[in-house]
């Protein structure tokens, strides 16, 4: 199986620092880290390919090379996410999509074949089994907030990591305030879930035995949200080095 996972492109706003990053000599600010999480659930044996559109432009050939074109977006993506579809359709290629932008407009998608809703961990199964066997829904839905201990490293491999400033790694989701600016819980759930200090470091050394060497940011929908928690976690990552493996933590 031959999948093309595709990030649209964030437009120019503060938060794409699009004017600043040739300044760091860097293509884009933070990796498309739902896209290389829900990578990690895809059979090892199968062929992937990952195009972040903040870094280049969709190559024709991966599009042809596709059995199945595998997007994630946010609200804002909206736009390069309908040029992504179209550049589908015209080769014929069936698209899922998933993330935030296809959870809450479910019933209303902008024209993808398959929408998978909710966080993947436990549907990710199920939708595999139906790309091998050629019989993929319309829809998955996630039936929970699944428990983190299910899910996956990032698949950095599929990244060149000197394109970014940043790297992105998560230890929570959920977020136990109801903020009204905010649409975390709708999404993530009010209650936290959290990986363990052991599991975190592991993203940790993972990234770093990938060679990265720079900033790393936590995407938490609220890291401070349980303080004793955060408490802990910040007293394991102080003591983290190359030298102590995750399973040294106490």
């Amino acid at each position: 199986m031959r999948v093309l996972l595709v990030e649209p492109r964030t437009p120019d706003t503060f938060w794409s620092f699009r004017n600043a990053l040739p300044f760091v000599g860097k293509r884009a600010s933070n990796p498309p880290l739902g896209l290389l999480t829900f990578a990690g659930l895809l059979p090892r044996a199968w062929e992937l390919k990952l195009v972040d559109l903040n870094c280049r432009p969709l190559p024709a050939a991966d599009v042809r090379w596709a059995d199945y074109v595998l997007v994630s977006a946010m609200l804002a993506q909206r736009d390069s996410l309908l040029e992504v579809i179209a550049t589908c359709r015209a080769a014929g290629k069936p698209m899922i999509g998933g993330g935030p932008l296809f959870t809450a407009e479910a019933a209303d998608n902008p024209g993808v074949d398959h929408v998978v809703v909710g966080e993947a961990e436990e549907t990710a199964a199920a939708l595999v089994a139906d790309m091998e066997a050629g019989r993929v829904r319309p829809l998955y839905e996630a039936p929970r907030y699944p428990d983190l201990s299910l899910t996956p490293l990032p698949r950095w491999d599929l990244i060149d990591l000197r394109e970014y400033a940043t790297m992105s790694v998560q230890s929570c989701r959920g977020c136990p305030f109801d903020c009204e600016f905010c649409d975390v819980v709708a999404l993530n759930g009010h209650k936290p879930r959290y990986k363990t200090p052991v599991r975190f470091l592991g993203d940790l050394d993972a990234l770093r035995g990938r060679g990265w060497r720079g900033k790393t940011f936590l995407v938490d929908d609220n890291f401070v949200g349980e303080p004793r928690r955060c408490e802990e976690l910040m007293g394991v990552m102080i003591g983290w080095s190359p030298a102590t493996r995750a399973h040294d933590v106490p």
